[in-house]
């Protein structure tokens, strides 16, 4: 048994059991973060297998992240239901259940399916990732505590595209799934061993069933009429118009709702102080652009660069260095920080790395490829700690959980939207650019004649081909200038958030706080 404190809650792990049990709990925390961007690399090749369009494989991307988002509020009622171990130990066993489903998945509604129900058992294990790790550190280093988590939650997306794209080549696209399998098991088995005494007593708490089905039909609709509006050209189409307004008339439903009732599933009266309002959408935007960057990249390398899914996966994993070297440095100067600062100095980190990004060409080499990304890990590192501290921060202790529930919750959701919106944007600035260079393939346009000529010459080949050759750098460009001015785009939108940071009220590292906002 494991000895208890004075108050008598269990005592810190030490020893073996400290070692192992946070080994275990970060290694799930890993396995779960993982699972949201391994799958960026292998979209490609996954959507040829399964005969389907690079377009409708993204969905396997945002469809997990929706899920996952709005199963996130339930996570403290099932906490009380069910048991904060017990739920966490079975969030992962039904999380390699459904990794197993994924990958035997033999058509794309298959997969769908199988990475929504992935997506809805992982809401839980990050918020409970956090109140076990606090478990097993002292109070006086919860900085240490909450920094190793940030660090596992950090490298999970940024190593995802590397292993994703390895696996891809050397296996299948379905052993991105299989994985999680073996890990997961031992996961399980060694929290169960360790954190069994650390179990919180269950109780019945009734559920706001009304709340919680118009949140799932105004997610829901919102999301898979961002997925397929491209396909069906959007509001032309009668299907896309039926999907809009339910999302808005169930999203209307859903604020009054929610706003009236007495224990909502989602207290949106939260938004009425400014640190949470301001920390919030700020979190919850930056993270859109920075995720939907972190898929689209990818996608780009592979299909306009010719690189092989591990290639692009290597070329994004240097995100990781300094953010895994910064991490221990955080826990350090959090407590002697302002959060606004570390906060202010991440966005302006990633506004210049979208900025550099936006001059990439067709010809780029690997190194000024690499080096962006390279960068990226330095405002990544001061991204997400710093400015949880200041949506938690003056908080009430019994309305932190449901204020980190909240937030992370708008914070994933927006990383799905922002995907869905990011993809379409991307092919809208595509065919945009492609129809301003082929105003200029004209016989009347000598630059064009004289490009003619010069590939007739180079390939030996007649007017066909050549006119093929040109349609091929015609593509590629267009695309990569279609690219760069959602790079540009990122940037802006970087520096135009900070704002929200300095609305809040300012404030340092406490850890009494962040211990409660871990605890959720």
């Amino acid at each position: 048994m494991t000895p208890s404190s004075a108050t008598g809650a269990p005592a810190p792990l030490t020893g073996a059991r400290f070692a192992i049990g946070t080994f275990a709990v970060a290694l799930a925390t890993f396995m779960n973060v993982l699972d949201s961007s391994i799958a960026n690399v292998a979209i490609p090749t996954l959507s040829g297998n399964l005969g389907v369009s690079v377009d409708e494989g993204t969905w396997v991307i945002t469809l997990f992240a929706a899920a996952n988002a709005v199963s996130i509020p339930l996570t403290g009622w099932l906490t009380q239901r069910v048991g904060q171990v017990r739920l966490f130990v079975w969030a992962i066993l039904l999380f390699v259940l459904s990794s197993a489903a994924c990958g035997l998945a033999p058509n794309l509604m298959f997969l769908l399916a199988a990475r929504v129900v992935q997506g809805a058992v992982a809401g839980p294990l990050v918020p409970l990732s956090q109140a076990l790790l606090l478990a097993s550190f002292p109070k006086d280093k919860s900085a240490s505590a909450l920094s190793l988590w940030a660090m596992t939650a950090t490298v999970g997306p940024i190593a995802g595209p590397a292993l994703g794209g390895w696996i891809t080549d050397s296996y299948s696209w379905s052993w991105i799934f299989y994985i999680n399998i073996p890990v997961g098991l031992f996961a399980a088995a060694a929290i169960w061993a360790i954190y069994r005494e650390h179990e919180t007593p269950p109780r019945k708490l009734p559920i706001d069933k009304v709340g919680l089905v118009s949140l799932i039909v105004w997610v829901g609709s919102l999301q898979i009429m961002l997925d397929k509006g491209k396909d069906l050209d959007w509001f032309d189409s009668p299907i896309i118009w039926a999907l809009g307004v339910m999302a808005l008339v169930s999203f209307a439903f859903f604020l009054i709702w929610e706003l009236t009732e007495e224990r909502p599933i989602v207290d949106l009266r939260l938004f009425q102080g400014r640190n949470f309002l301001g920390g919030t959408v700020a979190i919850s935007v930056a993270y859109a652009v920075f995720f939907a960057n972190l898929v689209i990249l990818p996608q780009w390398i592979q299909g306009s660069l010719g690189y092989p899914a591990i290639d692009a996966g290597l070329v994004t994993a240097p995100l990781g260095i300094f953010a895994v070297m910064l991490a221990p440095i955080m826990g350090r100067v959090m407590p002697r920080s302002d959060m606004r600062v570390l906060a202010t100095l991440a966005f302006i980190g990633f506004a210049g790395v979208f900025y550099m990004r936006a001059h990439y060409t067709t010809d780029i080499d690997r190194f000024s490829l690499v080096l962006p990304t390279l960068l990226q890990g330095i405002p990544t590192a001061l991204f997400f700690t710093p400015l949880t501290a200041i949506i938690l921060s003056g908080l009430p202790p019994e309305k932190i959980p449901a204020a980190a529930g909240l937030s992370n919750f708008a914070r994933i959701f927006a990383g799905a939207v922002g995907t869905s919106l990011v993809a379409t944007g991307w092919n809208d600035r595509t065919v945009l650019h492609h129809a301003r260079l082929a105003e200029q393939a004209s016989i009347n346009h000598p630059a064009f004649v004289d490009t003619l000529d010069k590939l007739q010459t180079a390939a030996g080949a007649g007017t066909p081909k050549a006119l093929a050759l040109l349609e091929r750098a015609l593509n590629a460009q267009a695309t990569i200038l279609g690219l760069n001015d959602i790079f540009w785009l990122s940037s802006v939108i970087f520096i135009v958030i900070i704002p929200l940071i300095w609305v809040t009220r300012p404030m340092k590292w406490a850890g009494a706080g962040a211990a409660g906002a871990a605890g959720h």
